[in-house]
C-alpha cells in the first residue's frame, strides 16, 4: 500500500520557519500558502526551495482573501471573483516555485474554502474551472465531494484526502474546529488510528460509528502544538505497519517550465 503524507505549510512570515523545516523531512508533499490567508512571498520560495531539496511535492494552499480570519470564515463570494482569486494564487506560487526549478502539481483548498466546496456546488465549480484552466494538475479534497465530483468531470486528477490528527462526523466531514475534540493532540493515539486506517480504510467518527475514507493522501496539519511530533509518529508507525510514503503528484522539481 502507498499513502501520501502532506501538511499545510508556509504559513508563517519571512522565510522557512524551523517547525515547516522539519516537516519537510518527514512529508511527502508540501500545501503551501499562497498568501491569502497567511505567508508571503518570501516564505514560499524558501518553502518551494526546501521542498525540492528533499524531494517533497509542491501544492497550492489557496483560500478565501481572508487573512484576518485565516481564511477559517466562509466566505459568499460570486463565482468569478472567487475563481479569479484561486488563479492568482496559483500564478504567483507557480512563478516563485519556478524560479527554484518546481512545478506546482497540485491544489488543496484551505479552510472555510475546503469545506466550503464539499458541500456548495457554485464555489466548487469555481474552484474547479480556475484549476483546469491553470493546466495540468490535481485536485486535493474531501471525498465525495462536489469539488472532487466536479474534476472528475473536467477530466482532472481529483485526490481523496484524509486527516490523521482530525475528528470525524457521522456523515464523513469533519468536525467544525468550534466544538470540543474537532483537533487531536495525543500524538500515540493519533498514530494509532491511522495504522488502522491503513488497514480498514476507515476512522472512527464522533458517535462510534466506523466511515470509510477513500483517500490516497494523508494530512498532518503543521499549526497544532507538537505538529512535528506528531507527524514523526503517524510517519514512523506507517512505515512499521509496511505502508510506502510517497507523493500522489510529480514532486514537479527541475521543471522547465513554470506552469504545468
Amino acid at each position: 500500500m502507498l499513502l501520501d503524507l502532506n501538511a499545510d505549510l508556509g504559513e508563517g512570515a519571512d522565510g522557512l520557519s524551523a517547525s515547516d523545516a522539519a516537516l519537510l523531512g518527514v512529508v511527502t508533499s508540501a500545501n503551501i500558502a499562497c498568501g491569502f490567508h497567511a505567508g508571503d512571498a518570501a516564505t514560499m520560495l524558501a518553502t518551494c526551495r526546501a521542498a525540492s531539496e528533499r524531494g517533497v511535492a509542491v501544492g497550492a494552499h489557496v483560500s478565501y482573501r481572508d487573512r484576518a480570519n485565516f481564511g477559517r470564515t466562509f466566505l459568499d463570494l460570486d463565482p468569478s471573483t472567487l475563481a479569479d482569486d484561486v488563479t492568482e494564487q496559483l500564478t504567483t506560487l507557480a512563478e516563485l516555485a519556478g524560479r527554484v526549478g518546481v512545478r506546482v502539481t497540485y491544489v488543496k483548498p484551505h479552510g472555510a474554502l475546503y469545506n466550503a466546496i464539499a458541500h456548495h456546488e457554485e464555489q466548487a465549480a469555481a474552484v474547479v474551472r480556475a484549476v483546469a484552466a491553470f493546466g495540468r494538475i490535481a485536485l486535493l479534497g474531501l471525498p465525495a465531494s462536489f469539488a472532487l465530483r466536479l474534476a472528475d468531470a473536467a477530466g482532472l486528477e481529483s485526490v481523496g484526502e484524509a486527516f490523521a490528527d482530525r475528528a470525524y462526523s457521522p456523515d464523513g466531514t469533519l468536525v467544525p474546529r468550534s466544538e470540543p475534540g474537532a483537533v487531536l493532540h495525543d500524538a500515540d493515539a493519533i498514530a494509532a488510528r491511522v495504522v488502522r486506517f491503513a488497514r480498514t480504510g476507515t476512522f472512527t467518527a464522533v458517535d462510534g460509528s466506523e466511515i470509510a475514507v477513500p483517500a490516497r493522501s494523508l494530512c498532518v496539519h503543521g499549526d497544532t502544538p507538537d505538529a512535528v511530533a506528531i507527524a514523526r509518529a503517524v510517519r514512523r508507525a506507517l512505515l512499521d505497519e509496511g505502508v510506502g510514503l510517497a507523493p500522489f503528484a510529480p514532486t514537479g522539481v527541475n521543471s522547465t517550465s513554470v506552469y504545468p
